[in-house]
């Protein structure tokens, strides 16, 4: 039996992966950061190999193309276009998807050898606030604590994060600690009553964007009640004056602090208490700080009240900063954003010169790129010519997608490598390059607590599908670096960006050069470990700062005096009546854009259609009906989806989730509402607000398609999920009625149409056998999909037909638990029926809730529900 020890593909947890004969997957037992634990999305990862559509050779102007003709025409136009108008006309726009290694060459072939900084991550939108407030308070983007730290503290403050559902093997290690210590207490800092924030011991529903007035009346509180580490602050910490001075301010007193968060006096004084009085605290943050205006601020606001009490790089005590993507980290330490140069360098001219010694790179660019939104914006403009994407889908994710779009359709040449043609993206594209995928690559990430494990190969990629590095490194040869790019495997790339990382290196603390002599078999068996690791030196890895010596020119660390700023809303005039205050985020079961994910049936069952989310008095004041679809403005664009209830949303505040592309929904990418306002500093966009005004859809229709391939009609709008065995769409029109879509299925035939209560039911047939259903009525019924999805392909029966359709018309029940497919009717039927009264025996019964654990909360409400409508 062979087996394989990898990484998963998503989060920033980094979970170790065991994989069995090419087939199974499990938890690696062995790797610190899970010890075994999977959630349901990397529990599925076996799953996403057979990805539908899956792009399997070169692809020019739609042609497919030898990979020598492909990369022969890539190196052209790169050249080209460089001659007419300098290299910064060219750009990559890359992913924290990528593999250390795929960084590292992309961001040697541009900012050394093309001569410009034009290469950007889709991590500027996740965590380059996070990035800018390290680097400021510390001298150095580096994460001081370590996922330990979360077990040990006595207090941990989750601002800004869903953990529960975002990083959800992160939670249970959170949750299994609380329930070794109850009196660990924790507090969340969130406008929404979240799956996180129903856990805490406190929870904080600030107003959005208030948080640098809450961490500002923090430090306040600290220093009036003399909860401040004096001889600290004295020995290691610079700027104290100047944020005393702002802090004593009247502004910041506990009752206009309250005010300006929507707080109660009483919730900031037992949260600022907590604080003052457990040394032992970790304040977790994540998008919520980050993707801000002032996201650099928040993070500042943050960091200073741990540098006021000396809670830096100590067990159980650190500001620590959650990344969103596997190698997010893995991207910032190779100088993966456009603002930095390489190994944690900025673009002094001592270090230009240092890396240019380094890769003999005389022509190595001196000044930073364009970040992501400028990016696109000097695409549309004409400034950038060529563009090459890689590994992410930027005509979805990045703010104002319309925008965006606009961009991609006029950029002279394109480029994108992917796994599948059918991303938003790769529909603009010139010329698409096949990339293999998770399982199909090698390589190393670096996760949220500094560890960098192997990700490793264990099946052939298909068709010509190719490792990043290796495109890259292959138009590097074709534009004339050949010996700079003369890569023979991962491990020679690994072991260059090793040596780099120490070279002339005497203050950085990223610096793993004792891993730049790894023979290739110490790669090969390279085992989860924390950076840094200097050659030569035996140091401390586990955390950083705890002595008080950091990386800045001086050696201490930086207070900084920041001042609130309100989040800045794009509208034509003054807030309208009735608007909503938009924030956007991400579901439990899907990642990013849905690439890898959305083609899973079992990932798509607890939210299979796309809805904005607003309490249930908003949702009356609105005049809107819940599971209406109702269509969003705003100053950028205009989406249609579904409309959802979710009281823990403050009034007048919605929530959308940002997975939706074109693929999966007609027109549901809440990214067209999101004006492309950035922080100053670090250039991340202000996702969580953004002003929307909600209309009514005039319906004449409600369809459900459920069938082997999709639907031959048009519609107003439609959404989509895969099933075993097919598809289901959400259909609905505003132009049409149902009758003249019947005398338009009428007319192609083979088509046998049956009488509904509130409408009709079309089956489609071929050669007897039912291979669609579509179900229109006046109103959106609740149908079990499974039970109809049951009938394709099998031979048509009046008998069968109507006992089915009788069944599925008496509703569906959703999905609770995704890990073990426990519905909401399985664990009621388990609690009325067989007198199941505690969560043990649901998870003992049904198994749900044993595995990430994200779920409890729901069986905990359910067992109170039933528990007491049973009594009752």
């Amino acid at each position: 039996m062979s087996r394989v020890h990898t990484s998963c593909a998503y989060c920033g947890v980094g979970c170790g992966i065991t994989v069995e004969d090419a087939k199974t997957l499990s938890g690696d037992t062995g790797h610190p950061a899970n010890g075994g634990a999977l959630c349901v999305k990397g529990g599925s990862l076996m799953e996403t190999l057979a990805f539908p559509n899956r792009l399997l050779y070169p692809r020019l102007n739609g042609q497919q193309v030898s990979w020598n003709n492909a990369l022969d025409e890539m190196a052209a136009q790169f050249s080209r276009i460089i001659a007419e108008t300098g290299p910064e006309s060219v750009a990559f726009y890359v992913s924290g998807q990528l593999l250390t290694e795929d960084y590292y060459v992309a961001n040697k072939l541009m900012k050394g050898f093309i001569g410009a900084a034009n290469i950007d991550t889709n991590s500027r939108l996740c965590m380059s606030s996070a990035v800018m407030a390290h680097s400021r308070a510390f001298g150095e983007d580096v994460v001081p604590g370590c996922y330990d730290d979360l077990e040990l503290a006595d207090l941990l403050v989750i601002a800004g994060a869903n953990t529960a559902w975002t990083h959800p093997v992160i939670f249970r290690r959170i949750q299994q600690a609380r329930a070794r210590r109850p009196d660990m207490k924790m507090v969340v800092i969130d406008p929404r009553k979240t799956m996180t924030a129903e856990q805490a011991d406190l929870h904080l529903a600030v107003r959005p964007g208030t948080d640098v007035w809450l961490f500002n009346g923090l430090s306040r509180y600290l220093l009036e009640n003399d909860l401040v580490d004096n001889a600290y602050i004295e020995d290691h910490v610079n700027g104290f004056s100047e944020l005393h001075a702002l802090l004593m301010t009247p502004d910041y007193e506990l009752a206009n602090v309250a005010q300006k968060c929507g707080l109660t006096v009483s919730e900031l004084q037992t949260f600022y208490r907590w604080f003052g009085e457990n040394e032992k605290a970790v304040t977790l943050f994540c998008q919520g700080i980050n993707q801000s205006n002032q996201g650099t601020d928040k993070g500042n606001a943050l960091i200073n009240p741990h540098l006021l009490t000396g809670r830096v790089g100590k067990p159980g005590a650190s500001p620590f900063s959650m990344t969103g993507q596997p190698n997010a980290m893995g991207g910032r330490e190779v100088g993966g954003l456009a603002t930095q140069l390489a190994s944690h360098m900025t673009f002094s001219d001592e270090n230009c010169d240092r890396v240019a010694r380094f890769w003999n790179a005389p022509n190595i660019a001196r000044k930073p790129g364009l970040k992501a939104v400028d990016m696109f914006e000097a695409v549309r403009s004409g400034k950038i010519r060529a563009l090459w994407v890689v590994a992410t889908n930027p005509a979805v994710s990045l703010p104002d997608s319309v925008m965006v779009r606009e961009a991609l359709a006029k950029c002279e040449f394109l480029v994108v490598s992917e796994m599948t043609p059918k991303t938003d993206t790769a529909q603009f594209a010139h010329l698409l390059l096949p990339a293999a995928g998770w399982g199909e690559r090698g390589g190393t990430v670096t996760n949220s607590e500094r560890c960098m494990t192997r990700q490793r190969a264990f099946t052939d990629a298909p068709g010509e599908a190719k490792p990043d590095w290796w495109a890259m490194a292959e138009l590097g040869k074709r534009l004339g670096f050949t010996e700079a790019f003369d890569y023979n495997d991962t491990v020679d790339i690994f072991r260059e960006h090793a040596a780099l990382s120490g070279f002339e290196n005497s203050s950085r603390q990223f610096d793993i050069s004792a891993l730049a002599t790894l023979t290739d078999e110490e790669y090969e068996q390279f085992t989860p470990r924390q950076w840094p690791l200097p050659a030569g030196k035996n140091v401390a890895s586990q955390r950083l700062f705890g002595d008080g010596c950091f990386s800045t020119p001086n050696g201490k660390a930086n207070l900084l005096a920041v001042v609130p700023q309100e989040p800045v809303l794009k509208r034509k005039a003054e807030r309208q009546e009735g608007s909503w205050l938009l924030n956007t985020g991400r579901l439990r079961d899907q990642w990013h854009t849905m690439t890898r994910t959305g083609h899973l049936p079992r990932l798509m069952e607890t939210e299979p259609l796309p809805k904005v989310y607003v309490n249930h008095q908003t949702i009356l004041n609105s005049g809107f009906t819940e599971g209406a679809l109702i269509r969003i403005n705003s100053l950028q664009g205009s989406v249609m989806t579904l409309l959802g209830r979710d009281d823990g949303l403050r009034d007048g505040e919605a929530f959308m989730p940002m997975h939706w592309s074109d693929d999966f929904s007609s027109c549901s990418g809440v990214n067209r509402l999101v004006a492309p306002v950035v922080d100053a500093i670090s250039g991340q966009p202000q996702f969580k607000q953004t002003e929307v005004m909600a209309e009514a859809v005039n319906v004449k229709w409600h369809g459900l398609w459920v069938g082997q391939h999709e639907p031959e009609l048009e519609v107003s709008w439609w959404a989509r999920r895969p099933l075993d065995a097919g598809e289901c769409r959400r259909l609905t029109d505003e132009t049409r009625t149902a009758e003249q879509v019947w005398f338009q299925l009428a007319q192609q035939g083979r088509w046998l149409r049956l009488p509904l209560k509130s409408g009709w039911l079309a089956v489609k047939l071929n050669q007897g056998r039912i291979i669609g259903l579509l179900m229109v009525s006046t109103t959106h019924q609740q149908v079990n999909i499974d039970l109809l999805a049951g009938l394709l392909g099998l031979p048509m029966s009046s008998t069968a037909l109507s006992t089915t359709l009788e069944q599925a018309l008496a509703g569906d029940s959703r999905m609770i638990c995704s890990c073990f497919r426990v519905s909401e009717k399985q664990i009621v039927d388990a609690i009325s029926e067989q007198g199941i009264g505690e969560l043990s025996g649901l998870q003992s019964l049904l198994r749900c809730g044993t595995n990430c654990g994200t779920c409890v909360v729901e069986l905990k409400k359910l067992l109170h529900k039933h528990i007491s409508s049973n009594e009752v």
